[in-house]
């Protein structure tokens, strides 16, 4: 079963949490409490995601986190490639010099297919039109 990791999956939650507050500034606590994923991990989640510029985080006793630009400009292909890494069927379709096969594999165009098929799809999927 090809599935996307827990950690992901709440990475996905708290973007579209944050997509429904319209740019306020949220408590890790609140995204937590509401979208039922362990604070700690999120705390962690919410680092990732700033770093990959998704999100903006501020300290201090009006501190929290918001999205870094509009639910519009935020895709699932993002949030996924800020938590996963690159997406990738089979590790020839990220490096071909890991696969020693790639140049005469008959299945490769296929991985490379499927693989450019599923990031258009997430890509063409944002944030704004779930809100």
């Amino acid at each position: 079963m090809l599935s996307i990791r827990r950690e992901t999956d709440y990475a996905i939650r708290a973007v579209y949490y944050l997509a429904q507050k319209k740019g306020a500034v949220t408590m890790v606590d609140e995204i937590a409490r509401e979208m039922h994923i362990p604070k700690s991990f999120l705390a962690k989640i919410v680092q990732k995601l700033n770093r990959a510029g998704l999100v903006k985080c501020f300290v201090g006793m009006k501190g929290g986190c918001s999205l870094a630009e509009k639910p519009e400009g935020i895709s699932f292909h993002d949030v996924i490639v800020a938590i996963e890494g690159p997406l990738a069927m089979n590790i020839c379709t990220v490096n071909k010099e890991e696969c020693s096969l790639s140049a005469d594999c008959v299945v490769h165009p296929l991985w490379v297919s499927v693989r450019g098929d599923v990031e258009k799809i997430l890509k063409s999927r944002n944030f704004g039109t779930l809100t």
